[in-house]
């Protein structure tokens, strides 16, 4: 079985294999991924990766209402947790992002009717052959970059982005030579929550 050959330990390739580039079309999983995306800046994939389980944990699953109403002492508590990526703009921007998700929820229906419209409602199709084919960001990732620092979001450059819009199948970028390549383009796979 060939697949794509970032993926270097057991839990990136059960990701690999499993999640990522899976069409998610739920509000909760988009908001875990948002985050999570803006965790990583600067640090590797694998080391947000390994700590996703305690975030669950202590961001209540990832219910954007009540991350949004975490106050000071819950933020203070976050910092110390050793579980997650400790840095307070990444803690604090967590909160305003909550806030700033559940605006666009309301004026969409949906957070996912707002994310998916920036490829137009379907999963875009790569056909890259290598690793270093795949680019970092693209004109929809710099759209949908700008428009949710228009509302307020943080930690959402075009690169963060582009890496939520491959995580969540908006984007495949599976190599051609992937096993989930094909799955993944004829839509025989659909991602059920863990």
């Amino acid at each position: 079985m060939t697949r794509c050959p970032w993926p270097r330990n057991e839990l990136a390739i059960r990701y690999h294999d499993e999640e990522w580039g899976v069409p998610v079309h739920d509000d909760r999983l988009l908001f875990e991924f948002l985050i999570l995306e803006g965790a990583q800046a600067g640090l590797s994939w694998d080391t947000v990766l390994a700590k996703r389980e305690r975030y669950r944990k202590v961001y209540d699953n990832f219910d954007a209402a009540k991350v949004a109403r975490y106050d000071e002492a819950k933020c203070a508590r976050l910092l110390a947790d050793p579980g997650i990526v400790r840095n307070r703009l990444k803690v604090a921007s967590s909160v305003s992002n909550a806030q700033a998700f559940l605006a666009v929820r309301k004026e969409f229906g949906s957070f996912d009717r707002y994310a998916w419209g920036f490829v137009n409602g379907k999963p875009l199709v790569n056909r890259w052959r290598e690793l270093k084919q795949i680019p970092a960001r693209t004109a929809e990732s710099d759209a949908l970059s700008k428009d949710l620092k228009k509302r307020g979001f943080r930690f959402v450059g075009s690169t963060i982005c582009y890496a939520f819009l491959q995580a969540t199948g908006m984007v495949n970028d599976h190599l051609v030579t992937c096993f989930r390549y094909r799955e993944l383009s004829t839509g025989r796979t659909a991602f059920s929550e863990p």
